[in-house]
């Protein structure tokens, strides 16, 4: 089985993401096409990488993952696909591999093939198909073009630690307005130490003291703080939206307190 994923923030109101599956299907045959997500915020790299590192686990060695993000490629930013714990990983290199990637990749090379389209505004459709084409059909990826020594780099913004305090950010929302932070689950059992803690956002005016399993362990409307599948620290509200109801937003600040 050939899986192809897509993600993009393109939306699902316009003609791209029809246009992308309509030429994979034309050209590649026996493929499962996943959508990964395509309501990244327009230009959002931080956003894109949040999602595609939480679904690389899931996905079997050889899966093809196409990442139309701010794609225009640039002698700085070429247009790369890199192997990586087994799959393969299209896009330009913007900084979008960085943010995704916690170790060099495996192999990584700049595309350098010809496209059948005079425009250069759809890397997606017009170049990136090309490539996953070429990767399924049995070609090694050094074939599609010279070696790139180093990734863009971007920085991911981590969570800041003292002795009793984790000082951290909300870094995606979700469409149920869940807020994710940059806390681990890790981090926060190595600085707490199971000792009693205040979890404090919206300009310290909303607090948690308590981590709970699901959202069912509190009363509808009330705020509750819990770790997700994702591993990190997520603040929500029992059938609410908490972004909107809390004030909310990406790269708003957190405070653990401990002791």
């Amino acid at each position: 089985m050939t899986i192809i994923t897509l993600t993009s923030d393109w939306g699902t109101r316009d003609h791209y993401l029809a246009m992308v599956k309509g030429n994979i299907l034309s050209k590649i045959s026996g493929v499962t096409i996943v959508d990964i997500s395509h309501n990244i915020p327009p230009f959002n790299l931080n956003s894109a990488s949040f999602v595609l590192r939480n679904i690389i686990p899931a996905f079997p060695e050889g899966t093809i993952h196409i990442m139309d993000i701010t794609s225009d490629a640039t002698i700085e930013m070429p247009h790369c696909v890199a192997l990586y714990e087994g799959q393969f990983f299209i896009g330009a290199d913007n900084g979008i591999f960085s943010l995704i990637f916690d170790h060099p990749p495996d192999e990584l090379v700049e595309i350098d093939m010809i496209q059948e389209s005079d425009s250069f505004t759809f890397s997606a459709n017009d170049i990136f198909i090309k490539v996953a084409k070429h990767i399924i059909d049995g070609n090694p990826v050094t074939s599609v073009g010279p070696a790139r020594k180093l990734l863009t780099s971007r920085i991911r913004l981590n969570a800041v630690t003292e002795p009793d305090l984790i000082k951290g950010h909300v870094i995606y929302v979700d469409r149920y307005e869940n807020v994710f932070t940059n806390i681990s689950k890790d981090l926060f059992l190595k600085i707490g130490k199971k000792r009693p803690f205040k979890l404090t956002f919206g300009a310290s005016r909303y607090q948690v003291q308590k981590i709970s399993e699901s959202y069912k362990d509190v009363s509808e409307g009330e705020i509750l703080a819990l770790f997700s599948a994702t591993g990190y620290l997520e603040i929500g509200i029992s059938m609410g939206n908490a972004a909107g109801l809390l004030g909310l937003k990406v790269d708003d600040s957190v405070r653990v307190e401990f002791g």
